[in-house]
C-alpha cells in the first residue's frame, strides 16, 4: 500500500496553497500587539480644545474644560460666556468647567499655549506609530465590525454607518486608528464599547475632517488636523481636539477621567501637584497619581484645620486623577483666603496650599 511519492507531494503542495489562500484573506495581524497609549499632555485637561474657534447653536451640554489658542475669546461663539473676576477664564451656562482663551489674564495665555502644543505632539505621536496591526481594514468601511485593540492604517477615510462599529478590549487596551482622510459617523450611527473597553485609551487620528451625522455616538480621543463638526443631537465620550476648528449643535459631550492609560505609562510614585489655576473663583482643579492601588482621600480644610470638602473618599487603581473643586456647588460657602487639601493614599501623605480670591 505504498503511496505515489508524487501523488503526495501533489496532495501537500495544494493543501499549503489552499493554507496560504486563507492566510492571505485574513486582516494585515491575526494577533495584535500591546500598543502604548498616545500621551495627551496638558491637552488631557480638555474636552474640547481648538486653535481657530468653538461654537455652538442650540442647548448644547460639556462636562469638562474648553478653550481656544491661539484664538481669542471672540471665537467661542454661541456659549454666553461669563468672565470670572480674576479673567483668567469665563464660565457658560452650557459647560461644567471653565473656559480658557488665548486672550485672557496670565497665567491663561502660557497655559493654552501649552496645552495646543501638547495637542499637536499627541497628533504626531499617533501619526507617527509604525508597524500596524491592520492596513486598509475592510476599505475603510467598518460598519458592522468589531474592531480589536491594536495600531490601525489608512490611506483614505473612514465611514461608519447607521448599523455601527464595536470595539472590544479590557480596560487597559489601547487603540490607536490612524487615518489620511475623513471620518464620518452616519446619521444614528453609533460606536459601542464592549468588555470593558475605555474611552480614554481609543485615539482616532484623522488627516482630515470630522463629521459626527444627527444622533451620532462617538467615543474616543479625536485627534483631528482640520475640522470637528457635530451635527444635531451627536453625543461624545471622550475629546475633540482639533487644530482648526469645532462646531455643535445641541450636542452633548462628556470628557472622561483622566487615567494613567490615557496620559502614559503607569505613575512611578505617589505624587500630589499643584492645583491649576491657583487663586482660583469658583473651581480649580487638583492632580495626583497613585503608584498603585490605595485606598484614597483627598480633603479640603481651611486655615483652623476644620474640614469644608471631602473630594475623594474610596479605593482608586493605579493612575493619574484629575479632580474638580468648585466652590459654587451645593451648599458649600466659602470665603476667600487660604485653604489646604490633602492627600492620604496607603501610607502615602501630602498637603498644599490653595487660594480663594472672591
Amino acid at each position: 500500500n505504498t503511496k505515489n511519492p508524487t501523488t503526495v507531494l501533489s496532495r501537500w503542495t495544494r493543501f499549503l496553497g489552499a493554507m496560504l489562500t486563507i492566510a492571505l484573506m485574513v486582516p494585515a495581524a491575526a494577533v495584535s500587539q500591546p500598543r502604548a497609549p498616545v500621551n495627551l499632555g496638558s491637552a488631557g485637561n480638555f474636552a474640547i480644545l481648538a486653535k481657530t474657534g468653538i461654537s455652538t447653536t442650540g442647548t448644547t451640554s460639556i462636562v469638562g474644560d474648553i478653550g481656544v489658542s491661539p484664538a481669542a475669546a471672540t471665537y467661542i461663539t454661541g456659549f454666553g460666556l461669563i468672565m470670572d473676576a480674576s479673567g483668567t477664564f469665563s464660565t457658560s451656562s452650557l459647560v461644567t468647567g471653565n473656559v480658557y482663551a488665548a486672550d485672557y489674564a496670565p497665567p491663561t495665555p502660557t497655559y493654552m499655549t501649552t496645552a495646543v502644543g501638547d495637542m499637536e505632539t499627541a497628533y504626531t505621536d499617533a501619526a507617527g506609530r509604525t508597524l500596524p496591526d491592520y492596513t486598509e481594514l475592510y476599505g475603510g468601511d467598518v460598519t458592522g465590525q468589531t474592531l480589536t485593540p491594536g495600531l490601525y492604517k489608512w490611506s483614505t477615510g473612514v465611514l461608519v454607518s447607521a448599523g455601527g462599529v464595536t470595539i472590544s478590549g479590557t480596560a487597559n487596551d489601547v487603540w490607536i486608528f490612524q487615518i489620511a482622510g475623513n471620518l464620518t459617523l452616519a446619521n444614528g450611527a453609533r460606536v459601542t464599547l464592549i468588555g470593558g473597553a475605555q474611552a480614554s485609551n481609543i485615539f482616532w487620528q484623522v488627516a482630515g475632517q470630522v463629521t459626527l451625522g444627527t444622533t451620532a455616538a462617538m467615543k474616543g480621543i479625536m485627534l483631528c488636523q482640520t475640522l470637528i463638526a457635530m451635527q444635531t443631537g451627536a453625543t461624545l465620550n471622550g475629546r475633540a481636539l482639533a487644530q482648526t476648528a469645532v462646531t455643535l449643535d445641541a450636542d452633548t459631550i462628556t470628557r472622561p477621567t483622566v487615567t494613567a492609560v490615557e496620559n502614559g505609562l503607569a505613575p512611578q510614585e505617589f505624587a500630589l501637584f499643584q492645583n491649576y489655576p491657583n487663586p482660583f473663583n469658583p473651581s480649580t482643579r487638583i492632580q495626583y497619581s497613585l503608584e498603585k492601588a490605595a485606598q484614597v482621600s483627598l480633603k479640603v480644610y481651611n486655615l483652623l484645620g476644620h474640614e469644608v470638602a471631602t473630594l475623594v473618599n474610596g479605593r482608586q487603581e493605579a493612575g493619574s486623577y484629575t479632580v474638580p473643586f468648585n466652590t459654587n456647588k451645593g451648599t458649600l460657602s466659602l470665603s476667600s483666603g487660604v485653604y489646604f487639601y490633602r492627600l492620604e493614599a496607603g501610607s502615602f501623605v501630602s498637603t498644599k496650599k490653595l487660594v480663594l480670591m472672591k
